[in-house]
């Protein structure tokens, strides 16, 4: 096998094995058993040597090249007459020296904390949002702006105008407040990070009505999922227009028809009583005269309850925006 490994290098591996009768997977198993040293075992000879490594990767994480990324480096030291490898060849250098990372300066956003608030009863917690409506025209549209209490889902204000502004927000806050006799830090107004929401008039007055205000995350629709549930609920009543032809006619309608979602519009989510029943606290009353119904019913036909005798869900206690694992954590 010395034989073999002495001339392999002149002649070819294959060629060497098969003149002297040994197998080529035995040459090779014996070689990196540790045979002895022969001119295959030399280094390769493009590659670098220590010293022109180490240059390499001082010159990556130097201050000047530490936050470039590596082709930028390479093309930079090209333009100054320096050569001192590949782009390729300098990644595997920093891989080697666990060294790959993202190496260019980014603005990094801001962690947005996830809004998690609780409503036991109404007036505590509202949310509001602003949603288009279509004019007479394509490049036409109003703007309804909506106020709602998530714990009872009441509409607690709305208004229409043709621009979204800071002012008609701070309006609106300002008459539902007033409407609804809020006090200092008792309510907290959700909203998304809209321009109107956050304009500074309307921070100005929350601060002066001591109100607490809460954001949504920049793209999450999720963090104020009452009030794009309730757009939707009129948007996809059988009686909503494909457009209005002015303001005074949306007025009208949205007029109409917010005031039957306050009152005659039965909501799956507050067990099916309406807004203003859970708003003025008349539900439980509402859900008694259910179950006495229903009792009346199970006395006169009991085989048609199979699972006994039936009882109305009621209202839920709590009401949440993103309902933490543990809910004794929050606060």
């Amino acid at each position: 096998m010395n034989v073999a490994q002495e001339i392999a290098p002149r002649y070819g591996v294959r060629p060497t094995c098969a003149a002297l009768g040994v197998s080529h997977a035995t040459f090779y198993r014996r070689r990196r058993a540790g045979g002895p040293p022969g001119p295959w075992a030399r280094k390769p000879p493009r590659k670098l040597t220590d010293q022109e490594e180490q240059r390499v990767l001082d010159t990556l994480n130097s201050d000047r090249f530490g936050d470039q990324a590596v082709p930028e480096v390479h093309a930079t030291l090209l333009d100054e007459g320096v050569y001192l490898c590949s782009p390729r060849t300098m990644y595997r250098i920093l891989k080697r020296h666990d060294a790959v990372r993202e190496r260019r300066v980014q603005r990094r956003h801001p962690v947005y904390r996830k809004p998690e608030l609780l409503a036991t009863g109404p007036n505590q917690l509202w949310s509001w949002d602003i949603t288009k409506v279509k004019g007479p025209a394509p490049w036409i549209f109003y703007h309804l702006y909506v106020m709602i209490d998530v714990y009872s889902r009441y509409v607690v204000g709305w208004a229409l105008s043709e621009y979204e502004t800071g002012a008609q927000a701070k309006a609106l806050i300002d008459t539902c407040c007033q409407r609804q006799d809020i006090g200092p830090y008792q309510l907290t107004i959700h909203s998304d990070r809209g321009k109107s929401m956050r304009a500074k008039n309307v921070l100005d007055l929350l601060t002066e009505l001591k109100v607490q205000r809460s954001y949504s995350r920049p793209h999450v629709s999720d963090d104020n999922p009452y009030s794009e549930a309730q757009f939707k609920t009129i948007k996809y009543h059988p009686t909503y227009p494909e457009r209005f032809g002015s303001p005074e006619d949306s007025r009208s309608y949205f007029r109409g028809l917010l005031a039957w979602y306050n009152t005659e519009h039965r909501h799956s989510g507050i067990a099916f009583m309406t807004p203003e029943d859970v708003h003025l606290g008349r539900a439980e009353h509402k859900r008694q005269h259910r179950d006495q119904t229903l009792a009346s019913a199970y006395a006169d036909h009991p085989e048609r309850f199979v699972k006994g005798h039936p009882k109305t869900r009621p209202v839920p206690r709590e009401v949440w925006i993103n309902k933490p694992a543990d809910p004794e954590s929050v606060g």
